[in-house]
């Protein structure tokens, strides 16, 4: 029987409610004694409850296992198994721990209530306890369990979408490995196929001017197809070079001499500066190191340079000047002569735009997209502007190794 005291603090109201709607949430309820028993499970019942009642410990986890409530209701003081070692065997279960439990109990020590939370319980409920009050936790416990799952489950959801989107790009990402090496390799067989036919008809061209020397022949002749030869050269190496360097991407890095390489650089370009008269300035010695391949790097610089020339007027000199921070170098390249047009400043560098529109008195073909592809590929930027009051200053930054 519940005595008086517990029985005055629960409205009969409360008790039964033979509107309510069933709930449907699972509801198990332990206690060794049969009166409170009887009485929770009727006022849990009569607010839309499904409930089990059972009276011991042991009989608690096995209805647990069998099937996982929604919410327990745990009386503390229990033989043989008492609340809190039922609550600690619920939570070495990895499908019952986040159950959330509510102990019973007419301990009112602070230790107690400590242990209680301690060994899992989310919240507990005095005896005597109210109606009210027992509806209102097990309803703000049973949505916070709902919210919950909701979290999990979208959590789940998020982690399955992570994997799928990662199953699909890393296979994209083979795909794209296999027609990048495929790409690779027909650029390589165009590139070695080119090479043999363009060579014959370099020497059938040769051998015609050398049969025609004892005819008269314009005296420009040979120097322009020298030149024409040396420029699809140019071009086709650019070509392999450019698309190479976009398609593979196990290029070497190391650590690099700036001083090593702008040397390297103005020595291949001398011939070029004294044939036009431009004077290439001495860079002031330094002992910057750059991240990039020296031979790359090299290639990149003498485009820059050549790029320089072509906007460099008899007689003057192109300029160095650099500067060091502590995560990049800028070389600046400067020269007087003539502007690139404002128009075309933006296009400079791309690769649509390898036509005599940039630069009319020459021809640089792929030589300025091929620079700045070398130059970006190790984490730098080249750009160009006008200077006044005419000329060019081209300024190149390098990742500091």
């Amino acid at each position: 029987m519940v005595d008086d005291k517990y029985q005055q603090t629960i409205p009969s109201k409360m008790i039964l409610n033979p509107t309510a709607k069933q709930s449907g949430e699972n509801i198990l309820v332990v206690d060794d004694t049969a009166a409170n028993l009887e009485l929770l499970t009727n006022i849990l019942k009569s607010n839309g409850y499904k409930v089990r009642p059972v009276t011991s410990g042991v009989s608690a986890l096995q209805a647990a296992k069998s099937e996982p409530p929604d919410l327990i209701l745990l009386d503390i003081l229990m033989p043989d198994m008492n609340g809190y070692e039922v609550c600690q065997r619920l939570d070495e279960d990895a499908v019952l721990k986040n159950v959330p439990v509510l102990f019973i109990t007419a301990l009112n020590e602070t230790e107690d209530k400590i242990t209680a939370f301690n060994c899992g319980g989310v919240d507990y409920i005095t005896k005597p306890y109210r109606a009210e009050e027992v509806l209102a936790r097990i309803k703000t416990h049973l949505r916070l369990r709902q919210l919950q799952l909701e979290v999990e489950a979208h959590n789940a959801h998020l982690e399955e979408t992570v994997r799928i989107r990662t199953r699909e790009i890393t296979e994209a990402h083979a795909r794209l490995a296999i027609l990048d090496e495929a790409k690779s390799d027909f650029l390589s067989l165009i590139s070695h196929e080119l090479a043999a036919p363009i060579d014959g008809l370099f020497e059938l061209t040769n051998h015609i001017l050398e049969e025609c020397q004892s005819h008269t022949i314009s005296g420009s002749l040979p120097q322009l197809i020298e030149s024409t030869q040396h420029k699809i050269r140019i071009f086709l190496d650019d070509a392999l070079l450019l698309t190479q360097m976009q398609v593979d991407q196990k290029v070497f890095q190391t650590k690099t001499s700036l001083d090593l390489v702008l040397k390297h650089a103005i020595e291949n370009s001398s011939a070029k500066a004294v044939s036009r008269n431009i004077i290439l300035g001495v860079p002031a010695e330094s002992s910057h190191f750059v991240v990039g391949n020296f031979a790359l790097l090299t290639k990149a610089l003498e485009a820059l340079l050549e790029a320089a020339m072509q906007f460099s007027k008899s007689g003057e000199a192109i300029r160095f000047s650099s500067s060091a921070s502590d995560t990049e170098i800028l070389l600046v390249i400067s020269t007087m002569g003539s502007h690139v047009q404002e128009e075309v400043l933006p296009r400079f560098f791309d690769i649509r735009a390898m036509d005599g529109d940039l630069i009319p008195p020459g021809f640089l073909g792929l030589r300025m997209p091929v620079a700045q592809c070398i130059i970006s590929f190790y984490d730098g930027s080249v750009m160009v502007d006008n200077i006044h009051p005419s000329g060019i200053q081209l300024a190149i930054r390098f990742k500091s190794a």
